[in-house]
C-alpha cells in the first residue's frame, strides 16, 4: 500500500516533494557525471580513493541491467556484479537494483551507481545536487547521504558474501557540484558507523508477519474504506512519530496530529524524549515542573523544577521596573 495514497485518504496528504526544477537539475547533473562511459566519475574515484589500477579513459564496462520488475532487476544486478568481479576489470553499474530484507520482507534499493574495481572491490557512488563549497558541503545533507549509502553497502554485502573475490568498500564516493558551478567534485565518506547503526536497527525491527498477527481480524488499509474505519485500522499499528519523519514519510502529518492530540513528548523530538525518562506526556512534564506530580528524587523531575524556578525568577526580574525609570503612560507624561 502506497503511504501517500493512504495519507490522502486519511485527510492528511503530505504537502511536500521535490520541485520539478530541482528534479530536472539533479538529473542533468547526474547525466553529466556519468557521460562518456563514466569517465569523469572514474577520474574522481581515482583522485579521491586512489590505489590499484588506474581507471580506464571512458571504456569501463557498463552492463545492461534491465529486467522485468524489481526482483528481476535485482537478480540481473547480482549476476552483473559477479561477472564483473570475475572479469577483473573496471565496471560501472548505472542505477543497479539491490535487495535487502527489512522486517522479514524484501526492500528494493537503487543507488546512483556502483563501481567494481579490478581487485574485486565494490564502491557505492552517491550523486547529489547540493553544492560542495570550498570542498565542504552541508553537514546535515552529507549525514543523510551517508545513512542512505550505508543501506546500499549492507545490501551489497549480501551479494558479496556469495561472490568469490568480492569486497564491499565502506568508503563511498559522494559527488556534488563544485562551489556555484555545475562542475562535479567529490569527497570520500566513511560509512562504517552508519552501517553499524543501520544493521543494529534492522535486527530490532518487528517482522511484518508479527505485526499483522497482532491486528484485529478483518483489518484492512484499503483507501476506499470509510474514513472512520481506515483511521481505526491505522491506529491499530502504534506509530513511532518523531519530527524527523516529516522529511521522509508520507504518513508523518497524520501521525503528528495524533501525537499532538495525545500530548506525547515524542512530538518534541527523540532527543527531548530521551531526556525526559519516564515522563511520556507534555501534561505530565508541566505537572512535574510545577511540583504537582513526580518524585522529587527523580533527576528529571528535579531538573524540570529547577528550570521552572529559574524561568519564574527571570520573568519576575524582567517585570520589575528599573530604579528611576518611568512606568507606563503616566511616567512618560511626567517627563514632559
Amino acid at each position: 500500500m502506497d503511504k501517500g495514497v493512504l495519507a490522502t485518504a486519511l485527510g492528511s496528504p503530505a504537502p511536500f516533494g521535490q520541485s520539478q526544477f530541482a528534479f530536472m537539475r539533479g538529473n542533468a547533473f547526474e547525466a553529466k557525471v556519468k557521460a562518456d562511459g563514466g569517465a569523469e566519475l572514474l577520474r574522481l574515484l581515482d583522485e579521491r580513493l586512489g590505489g590499484g589500477a588506474p581507471p580506464p579513459a571512458g571504456d569501463a564496462a557498463t552492463p545492461d541491467l534491465s529486467a522485468a520488475g524489481p526482483e528481476g532487476r535485482a537478480a540481473r544486478t547480482a549476476l552483473a556484479l559477479r561477472e564483473a568481479t570475475a572479469a577483473g576489470g573496471w565496471t560501472l553499474l548505472d542505477h543497479p537494483m539491490l535487495a535487502l530484507e527489512v522486517a522479514g520482507s524484501p526492500a528494493y534499493l537503487e543507488p546512483d551507481a556502483v563501481v567494481v574495481h579490478p581487485d574485486g572491490r565494490w564502491t557505492v557512488v552517491e550523486i547529489k545536487s547540493f553544492p560542495m563549497i570550498d570542498a565542504s558541503a552541508d553537514a546535515s545533507k552529507v549525514g543523510a547521504a551517508a545513512r542512505q549509502a550505508a543501506v546500499y553497502v549492507l545490501a551489497l554485502e549480501r551479494v558479496a558474501a556469495v561472490t568469490e573475490g568480492a569486497e564491499v568498500g565502506h568508503q563511498v564516493l559522494l559527488v556534488c557540484p563544485k562551489d556555484f558551478s555545475n562542475l562535479p567534485t567529490a569527497s570520500v565518506v566513511d560509512v562504517r558507523k552508519q552501517r553499524a547503526v543501520t544493521r543494529r536497527q534492522l535486527t530490532r525491527l518487528t517482522r511484518v508477519e508479527d505485526i499483522a498477527a497482532g491486528l484485529p481480524e478483518g483489518t484492512t488499509f484499503d483507501p476506499a474504506c470509510p474514513p472512520a474505519e481506515l483511521d481505526a485500522a491505522v491506529a491499530a499499528v502504534p506509530p513511532a512519530y518523531a519530527p524527523e519523519c516529516l522529511a521522509a514519510c508520507e504518513l508523518a502529518f497524520h501521525c503528528r496530529a495524533k501525537s499532538r492530540a495525545e500530548g506525547a513528548v515524542e512530538a518534541l523530538g527523540r532527543g527531548v524524549r530521551g531526556e525526559l525518562g519516564g515522563l511520556t506526556t507534555v501534561a505530565g512534564v508541566l505537572a512535574a515542573a510545577a511540583g504537582k506530580e513526580g518524585d522529587p528524587a527523580d533527576p528529571t523531575v528535579a531538573a524540570l523544577r529547577r528550570a521552572a524556578a529559574l524561568r519564574a525568577e527571570a520573568l519576575e526580574s524582567a517585570s520589575v521596573p528599573r530604579a528611576g525609570a518611568p512606568e507606563g503612560r503616566e511616567g512618560a507624561a511626567a517627563c514632559h
